[in-house]
């Protein structure tokens, strides 16, 4: 059984009589009844019972059916593989990306992309919330938390490299008003909060959610603080000026760390989910110009690039273990 034959059973099937499948195959009935004819006797199985008024499919019909549309699109994907292979990369891609990664990470590597790939067009819109990938319009996004809800079992996702927000201070604040030595320290803490999804209304309190290593079990801490914002931006520059402590992404810190302006707190401890996902609607095939991007991307963020070459900076406490006393 071949391609020509997979083709001519469903053009029955979906037709419902030979002579409507001869129509819309443009050749003559007699042609689709021999044809048929010689399938059914090669392979020794009836796939249509007929009679003077209706055609239906037999059961080894339907098994043939079954299998015909996934081997003809299986066809159809290695054509299209092997002709893009003999020509240029082009056409476009359209992006979406979170705002400070975005414009930090994701904007430089798809310049570098597009400068290798120069028939392709790419567009990305930086945002805080995850649009409708499918109904936008979007081939894909790169997202800083994995897909959950309804949207798992419609889209793909695949990690792009690991990232943790992490507990930070300077030191100017550190000097003040001690070291956290656990989780539960942070309470009596200035605690710089971001709101996410632009919520101006939040509680007094916020709760950060802290795993620590090879630690399944979540260690939650109400914290609380004189500032807050949507701008993870501005709540690096409060805590750089020494007005409290913040978590915050590595990506987003690490230089800051290695340089000594910020100093890591608790280290065995980190808030999960925060690492950088490809996130993109299911298709049958994705086209090879985007299969390029998210290979290139892998390459791009494999080694961490954010992670600093020095050893991040931790606070170090005193002998006794304690928390210093505020100066």
């Amino acid at each position: 059984m071949d391609r020509a034959d997979l083709t001519l059973v469903l053009a029955i099937r979906e037709r419902g009589s030979l002579s409507a499948a001869a129509e819309a195959m443009n050749v003559a009935p007699s042609v689709v009844t021999k044809r048929l004819a010689a399938l059914e006797t090669r392979i020794g199985q009836r796939l249509f019972a007929r009679t003077t008024r209706r055609l239906s499919l037999t059961a080894e019909g339907e098994a043939v059916c079954r299998h015909a549309q996934r081997l003809l699109e299986g066809f159809a994907a290695l054509e299209s593989e092997l002709s893009e292979r003999q020509s240029t990369v082009a056409g476009s891609i359209r992006l979406a990306g979170t705002l400070g990664f975005g414009r930090r990470w994701v904007g430089p590597a798809l310049a570098d992309f597009q400068q290798r790939h120069p028939a392709v067009q790419v567009q990305i819109q930086l945002t805080e919330h995850l649009p409708d990938l499918s109904a936008e319009g979007y081939d894909g996004a790169i997202w800083l938390w994995p897909v959950q809800g309804a949207r798992a079992t419609q889209w793909t996702s695949r990690r792009l490299a690991r990232n943790q927000r992490v507990l930070v201070a300077a030191p100017t604040y550190l000097a003040q008003r001690g070291t956290p030595a656990t989780p539960a320290d942070l309470e009596s803490h200035d605690c710089l909060v971001v709101q996410e999804n632009g919520d101006a209304d939040r509680q007094r309190y916020e709760h950060w959610a802290l795993q620590q290593a090879k630690e399944p079990r979540l260690v939650r801490v109400r914290v609380r603080g004189p500032l807050s914002s949507n701008s993870g931006e501005l709540v690096r520059d409060w805590c750089l000026a020494g007005r409290g402590i913040m978590l915050r992404s590595l990506w987003d810190i690490a230089p800051q760390l290695a340089s000594g302006a910020l100093v890591r707190l608790l280290p065995a401890y980190a808030m999960p989910d925060a690492d950088i996902h490809w996130i993109a609607p299911w298709q049958p095939r994705t086209p090879r110009r985007t299969r390029l991007l998210v290979d290139f991307l892998l390459e791009r963020f494999r080694g961490e690039p954010w992670k600093p070459a020095a050893p991040i900076n931790r606070a170090k406490l005193p002998p006794d273990g304690r928390r210093a006393p505020p100066g």
